[in-house]
């Protein structure tokens, strides 16, 4: 035996009257004391292994042995040599001692050895597709023994049940027991196309949009997305009357790029088409707070290699992207 073994009992008293509870410390201790007695040949040599006073192996396994009510050892003082009944108890622990040190190995290497395993990921839709999704390739290359399984929901994730180790949001993080890492501002930009301003102008002011034709978007939870604008230094929200309304964010950009309206998207939707004129920004100076792409686990312990790389590389490689857009928009303003 290797490693001492932290794990449940796997003994109960012969006669049945206690629970595996009630037996567990004494089974437990006894059973991996037991173990490395057999394998040491005596119990000095066995405390050495377990970091233990030989006087603690020799009590764990009297008690064993008071729980089966039988005689496992034949000590002297020279010698301690197995009874037949210890010989047949020691090999049927030992292959269940074999494969729970196995157990804890495996575990020790998920954390400590080279990443691998399966990664569940999810991600709002829109971030999903437009920038977590793009980006797998280059990490799967970068780390071939990990997989990943990739979900777009934009409903607010349940770790537990549907097992999910690292998932992406958008906006204000209010679960206190979410690590949640920023990954970068979450930029809220009014915008429309070139030939639709031709058509109608852009909205000088926030009131002016009442008068626009506007496209809205439906969240996850069936409630219309309320435009954000800071005026003021405050919050102001406005729910437009929209022409067209998607629940997918995607839908919504197309549909202002082909010239049907005005919407508020996301600054990492709309940077490169502000950047290459496919879009025009609409009321800047007007951008709400930041309000955060996020990525976030349930726990900073205990991280299995696996998801340390993950979310370092994307961290990394989102940032790199060079997403936010408003403060070039602002200086650009005469």
């Amino acid at each position: 035996m290797s490693t001492p073994l932290s794990v449940p009992s796997i003994t109960t008293l012969s006669n049945g009257s206690d629970s595996l509870a009630d037996s567990f410390a004494t089974s437990y201790a006894g059973v991996v004391a037991f173990i490395a007695v057999a394998a040491e040949g005596n119990f000095a040599k066995a405390g050495d292994r377990l970091g233990i006073g030989r006087s603690a192996v020799s009590r764990s396994v009297q008690k064993l042995e008071d729980q089966l009510g039988t005689r496992l050892f034949v000590r002297t003082t020279r010698s301690t040599t197995l009874t037949s009944e210890g010989e047949r108890f020691f090999e049927n622990c030992h292959p269940g001692v074999d494969r729970i040190v196995q157990a804890i190995d495996d575990m020790r290497e998920l954390r400590e050895g080279p990443p691998s395993g399966l990664l569940r990921v999810c991600s709002t839709v829109g971030f999903g597709r437009k920038v977590v999704a793009p980006l797998l390739n280059g990490f799967r290359e970068a780390n071939p023994s990990i997989a990943v399984e990739l979900t777009l929901d934009d409903r607010p994730t349940d770790f537990t049940m549907d097992r999910i180790d690292v998932s992406f949001r958008n906006g204000r993080m209010e679960d206190s027991q979410v690590i949640a890492k920023k990954v970068i501002p979450m930029q809220m930009l009014l915008c429309a196309s070139p030939s639709y301003a031709a058509r109608h102008g852009l909205p000088g002011d926030i009131d002016e949009l009442s008068r626009h034709d506007c496209v809205n978007f439906r969240l996850a939870s069936g409630r219309v997305y309320e435009w954000e604008f800071k005026v003021g230094g405050h919050l102001r929200k406005v729910a437009p009357p929209a022409m067209l309304t998607f629940n997918d964010a995607d839908l919504v950009l197309q549909s202002v790029l082909d010239g049907h309206g005005v919407a508020q998207m996301a600054g990492y939707q709309v940077c490169d088409h502000l950047r290459n004129g496919t879009l025009v920004a609409c009321l800047p100076q007007y951008a709400p707070d930041d309000r955060g792409h996020y990525l976030c686990f349930l726990s900073r312990q205990h991280l299995p290699t696996r998801m340390r790389v993950f979310i370092d590389y994307m961290t990394e490689h989102i940032r790199a992207l060079d997403l936010p857009i408003l403060d070039s928009l602002l200086s650009a303003q005469p």
